[in-house]
C-alpha cells in the first residue's frame, strides 16, 4: 500500500467542506459525514474497550467489529461502493447467541453500568443505535448498501448482552430498572 498520508493537514476543509473518498467534495455537516463521524466514534469507543482486561474471544470479535466498521466507512465514503459482506452480519449473530446462552433471561430494563469496560460497552451500543439511526437518515436521501444498517442493528443487541457478560463474568449482577 502507498504512504497516501503525507501531510495531516491539508487546509482544503477550511471552509466547512471535506472530500470524500470519490473526490466529490461535500459539507462537513451533511447527512453523510455526520454517519462516517458516527461510525468513527462508534470504532473509538471499541478501541477503548479494548484497553480492558477481556477474554481472548472477545478481544478477536472487538476487532473484527473494528474491522467490520471500517469497512462501512468505506461504503459510506465513496457512494454506491460495497464493502461489507452479508456474511458478518450472521458472523455477529453467532457471538451475540454464543454470549447470551449463559445469561439469565431478562424479565425488565437493566440500567447502564457495572464494571468499567460493561460501562464503556453500554456508550458503546448507544453510540451504535444513533449510528444506525443516522445511516437510516442517509438512506432516506441516497442509496447506502441496507447490509450496513442490519450490521449495526446486530451490532447494538451483541454490545448490549456483551455488557451484560463482562458483569456477570466479574461476579456484577444486572441493575434492573425500579419502576415509579
Amino acid at each position: 500500500m502507498a504512504n497516501r498520508l503525507t501531510h495531516i493537514y491539508t487546509k482544503t476543509g477550511d471552509q466547512g467542506e471535506t472530500s470524500l473518498g470519490n473526490g466529490a467534495r461535500v459539507q462537513k455537516n451533511s447527512v453523510r459525514i455526520e454517519c462516517l463521524g458516527t461510525i468513527d466514534e462508534l470504532n473509538s469507543i471499541i478501541g477503548l474497550i479494548l484497553t480492558e482486561p477481556l477474554s481472548q474471544e472477545i478481544q478477536e470479535t472487538l476487532l473484527e467489529v473494528q474491522h467490520d466498521l471500517f469497512n462501512i466507512g468505506g461504503e459510506l465514503s465513496i457512494p454506491n461502493h460495497k464493502l461489507l459482506d452479508p456474511n458478518r452480519v450472521d458472523y455477529l449473530e453467532q457471538q451475540l447467541d454464543a454470549l447470551n446462552q449463559n445469561l439469565s433471561p431478562l424479565k425488565d430494563f437493566i440500567l447502564p453500568g457495572g464494571v468499567k469496560s460493561a460501562a464503556y460497552t453500554h456508550v458503546a451500543r448507544t453510540v451504535c443505535r444513533r449510528a444506525e439511526r443516522c445511516c437510516l437518515s442517509l438512506k432516506q436521501l441516497e442509496e447506502i448498501n441496507i447490509t450496513a444498517l442490519y450490521y449495526l442493528n446486530r451490532l447494538s443487541d451483541y454490545l448490549f448482552v456483551l455488557a451484560r457478560a463482562l458483569n456477570k463474568e466479574n461476579n456484577v449482577p444486572d441493575t434492573l430498572w425500579k419502576r415509579s
